[in-house]
């Protein structure tokens, strides 16, 4: 398995019940300060998650639920910290890695109709954590404005002078 990100919650595939567990998950102080600094928040105040984790296929899982936080941005406009949320559904199938087909080179056509890949299950295991990591930074505003806020553009003013002007007069010409 790769290098565990800030938040990680492994769960062993086989040792999945036939029908399914449900799991919550939710993240200490220190999980959702490097949370915080991961996505460029100034604070994350709580970040949780339900989620059904079902056993699908040889070795596979469907794992489906939402996550919610509570947190901080940063209003792209005046730069005043504001208080924002985060929910995010979730309906993600794994399965097992096949490594004949991954380590040869395969044509692959895409569809705008074809749903997603699995994720892999790496060692038998799937990281719950990683995957509410990655929702939550999903739902992130990339342009957050804070409520009431709005862009006014400068008065306008001459246009530029052409960059050919100053050419133009030092040659003598108008």
């Amino acid at each position: 398995m790769t290098e565990a990100g800030p938040l990680s919650r492994v769960v062993r595939i086989d040792a999945l019940p036939r029908e399914g567990e449900t799991v919550t998950i939710e993240a200490s102080p220190a999980e959702r300060q490097a949370l915080a600094a991961l996505n460029g928040l100034p604070a994350i105040a709580s970040l949780t998650a339900t989620l059904r984790v079902e056993p699908a296929g040889s070795g596979g899982a469907r794992v489906t639920g939402a996550v919610h936080g509570e947190l901080t941005q940063t209003c792209v406009v005046s730069l005043e910290p504001f208080e924002a949320t985060v929910d995010e559904d979730i309906d993600v199938r794994f399965a097992p890695v096949d490594e004949e087909a991954a380590g040869a080179a395969r044509e692959i056509t895409l569809s705008l109709a074809d749903e997603d890949d699995p994720d892999p299950v790496i060692d038998g295991r799937i990281d719950l954590g990683a995957l509410v990591a990655e929702f939550f930074a999903l739902g992130l505003d990339p342009y957050p404005r804070k409520p009431g806020v709005e862009f006014v553009a400068p008065p306008d003013e001459a246009p530029p002078a052409s960059p050919f002007a100053a050419l133009a007069a030092r040659r003598g010409k108008p």
